[in-house]
């Protein structure tokens, strides 16, 4: 496969300053070797620790004694393939996920976000591109985990968030999202009643919605609306036929 990085030309944008400050630490699983190599380097020199692996089985062992902040894995390995470590991973933490695979097909692409993952590339693909969905996903985690402004404290109906626990409650039982679920989530309860474009949930859940299909909105929103369901939540997503979808509550425990 024909799979060009342009690293040395394309990393002259980034500077990274620790001060003492850990790195944060991303875990790679690529079984072709010039590719992971380059992934590793280009990420380390923009001040990332990194571990990168060649098979998925080896990742999964070195996630569960130590998790990341972040995990790569790619969609096609030998032994367990990528989509099966981010369902793995997705089970017992909401760490983000991003997928990569040489495959270029819409079945593919949903698959992936429905195993969890919470951002896709296909291959070949510029470093500089992989950094900013890097950089996109670890600051999302790390504005949520620092009390920003926007993560105060909402309720609707039988869920509740809490700020400072930075935790979604169902009928005050914890309830597990993945960190993309739970900012499109938490932006509906936020303007519960409203109706919300696909254009407006890209825009405010990934911040390049001209580099995200708006079918993994709908994914997103059904994993979601599967959550809610099985824990007998009394708050539904609507379908706004035509234009995109609402939050809504009965008001009423069930």
């Amino acid at each position: 496969m024909n799979f060009t990085y342009r690293a040395v030309s394309e990393r002259h944008g980034s500077v990274s300053v620790f001060g003492g400050i850990m790195k944060q630490l991303i875990y790679i699983a690529e079984d072709e070797k010039n590719i992971r190599e380059t992934l590793r380097s280009f990420l380390e020199n923009d001040g990332y620790e990194v571990c990168a692996f060649e098979t998925g089985d080896a990742l999964l062992g070195a996630f569960f004694k130590r998790r990341s902040d972040l995990v790569i894995l790619d969609i096609m390995m030998p032994g367990t393939d990528g989509l099966t470590c981010c369902r793995l991973i997705r089970e017992k933490n909401n760490v983000p996920i991003i997928l990569l695979t040489a495959k270029d097909t819409e079945y593919d692409y949903v698959n992936g976000i429905l195993q969890g993952g919470d951002d896709y590339l296909t291959k070949p693909f510029r470093p500089t591109v992989l950094l900013m969905r890097v950089k996109s996903l670890l600051r999302r985690v790390e504005m949520e985990r620092g009390g920003d402004p926007t993560d105060r404290d909402v309720a609707v109906g039988d869920l509740r968030f809490s700020g400072d626990e930075k935790q979604l409650f169902c009928k005050e039982k914890p309830l597990a999202l993945s960190p993309n679920e739970l900012k499109m989530l938490l932006f509906l309860m936020r303007g519960e009643g409203k109706a919300f474009s696909r254009d407006e949930l890209l825009n405010q859940i990934w911040g390049y919605n001209d580099e995200v299909e708006t079918r993994v909105t709908d994914e997103t929103l059904r994993r979601i609306r599967s959550k809610l369901s099985s824990a007998d939540s009394n708050v539904q997503i609507e379908t706004v036929w035509g234009y995109g979808y609402r939050l809504r509550s009965d008001g009423v425990g069930k």
